[in-house]
Parts: C-alpha cells; sequence; structure tokens
C-alpha cells in the first residue's frame, strides 16, 4: 500500500493497490470497489491486529516546517477532486504532511454509481509552496507520502473560503454564515479525563463524487489508534446557513477502554461576563463559547456556563437517552468582544443530536487553566455507561449542527448571562463601616425570552439550591433594556473549604416551570482572601 506506515493497513492494500499515474487526472490508483460494508469489515479486521504505533518521519524540510512556513504551502485549485464538474457547488482540497501533521494520510475518489474508489497520490505538482522554503527535491517520487487531511469548499466562495476542514488526528471543524471557524469535534476521545490520554487518527478518507449541482455530499473514513479502530459516514449538507453532519460510526475496541467519548467537542474559554479572572486585555471577553446546553432525556434544559478554573475540573452529568446537548456561543454582539483578529462574535455553535436511544450515561465536561486564547481549554462528550470491553462493537449515530444558534429550542425564558462580584451589601451601596466584615459572593442570572412577563403576577419564584454555603439578600429584578428578569443572591461560606460548590436555579410559579436550569461552578478562594482592603473594597474570588 502507498501510504503503508498508517497502522494495520494490511487488509486495506488487499483492496487498494498502486499503480502508475493517470496523468489527466488526481485519482492515479487502480479502482477497486468500495462501500461502507466494505469499511466496517476493514476496521473490525485491523481491531484484531496490534497497533502498528507512531507515524513514519518525514522528510527533513517537511518535519523542520514553521507554522508560518507551513501556512505558505497551498493546494492548488485547478488540482481540486471535483474541479472537473461543470457549474460544480463543491469542491475539496487536501493540507500538505508537514510540522506536527506526520500521520500519511490515504485519499480515495469513489464513483458513486459503480462503487469503484481509486487512490489519490501526492505529487508536489498538486502544491504551491510560495516562500515556505521546502525543497521539493526530497519530495520527488515519494507519492506515497500521502495528505494530511481535506477541506471543503461550496459556491459562491469556491477555493477561497472552506467551510469545513478535517485536519490532526481525528479533529475536523465547520463554518455558518459567517464563514468563521471556533470549537473543534472528534472522532471520538479516549481516556481524557486519565494519565493515559489518546488521541486516535483518522488514517484515511473515500469522497464519493457528487452532481454538479449537489450541497450535500458523502466522505468516509477509517480510525485508528492503540485502544479502537472505527469505520465513520458523514453525509454533510452545506446549507446556506449552516453545516449539517450525519455520522454514522462503528467502534471496534482493540483493549479495555477507561472513558469512550462520543462525539467530542473541544473549545476555548478564556474570560466572560462571569469569569474575569484571565481579561487584563482590551477585549471584555474571550471565548469559542460560552456555555454547555444540554436537552435531557427526561425533557429539562440546562445552561451551565463555561469556566476557565485555577484548577483543572470535571464533571460527569448523568442522563439517560440525551435529545441533545452543545457548546454554545450566543452571543454574537461585536461590542461584548472588540476583537477585530479572532472575531469572536461569528464563532458558531455547536449542537448533537444523538440519533436514536443512546442509553444510560453521563455528558463529561472537563475545564483546563489557561493563560490565554491559544489552546482550546474545554472538552465535552457523551460517555456511555456500559463497560467498553476489548472485541466489543460500538454505535452512536447522531447529527452535528454547526450554526450560530442551535437548531432546536424550548419554548422556556433561557439564561441570557451570568455575572459575579463581590457580595455581602445592598446594590448601589459599597462595602464599608456600615456593614459587617463578612466574606460573601453575589451572582446576577440574567433570563430573556419565554413566558415571564405573562406569569409575573403570579409570582415569579426562583428555585435555587446549592451544594455548600447559605444565601441571603435574594431578589428578582425586571431589567428593561433587556426585557428580562435578574435574579441577585449572595452566597455566603460556612467552612473555609475552597472546595467548588455547585449552584442550580430556575424559575417557577406555583404551577409552571418558567425557565432552562441554571447549573454553575464556583470555586471559593481561600480563607485569607476573603475579607476587606482599606475597608471599601473586597477582595474577589
Amino acid at each position: 500500500m502507498a501510504f503503508a506506515t498508517v497502522s494495520g493497513m494490511s487488509g486495506l492494500s488487499a483492496l487498494f493497490s498502486q499503480a502508475d499515474w493517470v496523468e489527466d487526472g488526481i485519482a492515479d490508483g487502480t479502482a477497486k470497489r468500495f462501500d461502507f460494508d466494505v469499511l466496517k469489515k476493514m476496521a473490525a479486521a485491523m481491531a484484531k491486529q496490534a497497533y502498528g504505533g507512531a507515524p513514519a518521519s518525514l522528510p527533513e524540510t517537511l518535519a523542520t516546517l514553521t507554522p508560518q512556513a507551513y501556512n505558505e504551502i497551498q493546494y492548488d485549485a485547478n488540482h481540486s477532486l471535483w474541479n472537473g464538474i461543470d457549474n460544480r457547488q463543491l469542491d475539496v482540497q487536501f493540507f500538505h504532511v508537514g510540522m506536527g501533521f506526520k500521520r500519511r494520510i490515504g485519499m480515495f475518489s469513489v464513483d458513486g454509481t459503480s462503487r469503484e474508489a481509486c487512490e489519490i497520490h501526492f505529487r508536489p505538482e498538486l502544491f504551491n509552496y510560495n516562500n515556505s522554503h521546502v525543497d521539493t527535491k526530497q519530495l520527488e517520487g515519494k507519492n506515497d507520502l500521502g495528505f494530511a487531511g481535506f477541506r471543503a469548499f461550496k459556491k459562491p466562495d469556491l477555493a477561497k473560503r472552506d467551510i469545513v476542514s478535517f485536519l490532526g488526528a481525528s479533529y475536523f471543524r465547520a463554518v455558518d454564515e459567517t464563514y468563521q471557524y471556533g470549537l473543534s469535534a472528534r472522532g471520538v476521545a479516549i481516556d481524557t479525563f486519565t494519565s493515559k490520554e489518546e488521541f486516535p487518527d483518522f488514517t484515511a478518507f473515500w469522497f464519493e463524487t457528487p452532481k454538479a449541482d449537489d450541497t450535500t455530499f458523502l466522505m468516509y473514513t477509517l480510525l485508528d489508534g492503540p485502544s479502537c479502530t472505527g469505520a465513520f459516514k458523514f453525509t454533510i449538507h452545506c446549507e446556506e446557513k449552516l453545516v449539517v453532519m450525519e455520522v454514522e460510526n462503528h467502534i471496534y475496541v482493540r483493549k479495555d477502554i477507561q472513558q469512550l467519548g462520543i462525539s467530542p467537542m473541544t473549545t476555548m474559554f478564556s474570560c466572560g461576563n462571569n469569569e474575569r479572572r484571565m481579561c487584563d486585555t482590551i477585549h471584555p471577553q474571550i471565548h469559542d463559547s460560552d456555555r454547555l446546553a444540554m436537552w435531557t432525556g427526561s425533557g429539562e434544559w440546562i445552561c451551565r456556563p463555561l469556566n476557565n478554573p485555577q484548577r483543572l475540573t470535571f464533571n460527569a452529568y448523568q442522563d439517560e437517552n440525551p435529545r441533545g446537548f452543545g457548546m454554545l456561543q450566543l452571543n454574537h454582539n461585536f461590542l461584548d468582544y472588540q476583537d477585530v483578529i479572532g472575531w469572536y462574535n461569528k464563532r458558531p455553535s455547536l449542537w448533537v443530536e444523538p440519533v436514536g436511544k443512546w442509553g444510560k450515561g453521563a455528558i463529561n465536561l472537563m475545564e483546563i487553566p489557561t493563560t490565554g486564547e491559544t489552546l482550546d481549554n474545554i472538552v465535552c462528550f457523551w460517555q456511555p455507561a456500559d463497560a467498553i470491553k476489548a472485541g466489543s462493537e460500538h454505535s452512536f449515530p447522531y447529527k452535528l449542527y454547526w450554526s450560530g444558534l442551535p437548531p432546536v429550542r424550548s419554548g422556556l425564558s433561557r439564561v441570557n448571562a451570568t455575572r459575579t462580584g463581590t457580595g455581602g451589601f445592598p446594590e448601589s451601596w459599597a462595602p464599608g463601616e456600615h456593614y459587617p466584615d463578612v466574606w460573601a459572593r453575589r451572582f446576577a442570572v440574567d433570563f430573556v425570552g419565554g413566558n415571564l412577563k405573562a406569569a409575573a403576577p403570579k409570582g415569579i419564584e426562583p428555585v435555587i439550591n446549592v451544594s455548600s454555603g447559605t444565601l441571603k439578600q435574594i431578589e428578582i429584578l425586571y431589567v428593561e433594556p433587556i426585557d428580562g428578569y435578574r435574579i441577585l443572591f449572595d452566597w455566603y461560606p460556612d467552612s473555609d473549604s475552597t472546595a467548588p460548590v455547585n449552584m442550580r436555579l430556575f424559575l417557577r410559579t406555583k404551577d409552571e416551570t418558567l425557565s432552562e436550569t441554571w447549573l454553575y461552578q464556583y470555586f471559593p478562594p481561600p480563607p485569607d482572601k476573603r475579607k476587606y482592603i482599606d475597608d471599601r473594597v473586597m477582595t474577589a474570588g
């Protein structure tokens, strides 16, 4: 096989063998029959073999590329995968291997009628190297070099602005109508909250050739890693304002997995309304996503604002047959970010819609401290409750919606913003001699939409529960500028513990739930930080 450095490729090699190049096209391998059943059998057979290990080394000129030099390498649009289709709506181009992208990925073109697949071999003529200073002489004759990934384009911006990208391990992203990338998804997550996290790779892709006017394309991919293999089918709908992916997955387990993550999402949260610790910048907020949203199997809607914690945290939200969950970016107001580089106001949300019943499990959320915006520090995925044993097979189909707003919304009032600050005194007053030196933390949760105003004559009741401490100064205020209601309360510690405090809040009348449920995790400061400074200002938690 041309990319024999990919582990366990003996079964694939028997199906797709290397042949002489076809000069008038980029699909230059010998045609072999292919369909999803073939891929599933291939993945199942590979799972019974030993994992092949790390990728082979690259030519020095590619292995030593800087990020700036790597970005200089551009695919030649004249050689794009579906360039020969007149008036085509879609197209695909490939990423060059190099820098940290060392895995040599196989690419195949599939005829949707005959089901014949041909391999696309690497050759330098497919790329423009610009100012990358790549020594192309080191690449001559290396048609086994493969590719690092691919990106897809849609009219009217063919070959200009991509809308889907698969690059690195099993990571992939998509955009909405803003054409701004944000958070990432993965094929699977393996043992994320352990000392031995794995990052399996998508090692080969098969693309069905669409018709000229199609805005949907089918893509298949093979997953390979130390603990499992996988066969994935992606039906990717490139719609006017969003991208929708139908994902069918079959996971074949090589060895016991402590924590299998289904439909993982990776995002960044540095600072926001509720967390200002790392916002010593010109930007009021910095985040790709501001909340984890969950629609549980029992029908409850939950908003869990994200944190940039001072220490790594992990939470598991138990559920059975979840209806949906996602990492959302709901604030699209430029004034709240003031960022003309990252354009965080344009970042898409990502919503997962399980197909069928997933059974018992938990939506897991890991938050990692970060000092900036260059590294993703939030991970979320579904973990099935059943043990994942060697030799077993698992399938959890789902849909992914990449869009500014999630595709489904409840009729309930939703959380608009969460804020925290110094507490222990009435609003509009400052801490000082008229109030005892008792430390407290204030929370303000704004709710908008739903049926709140109509329900107000019945009496809106905030239902608040905390895992430790006590609550005082609970108020509910109508806020005319947002046409919503603000719930204010102060949390007082009942010990010196710095253990996280879990908070839960929703609104109701006597006989009706009015809002989604707000979940929050607060980390109290140590006792020596719970005091006034100069009799006027309290330290922040």
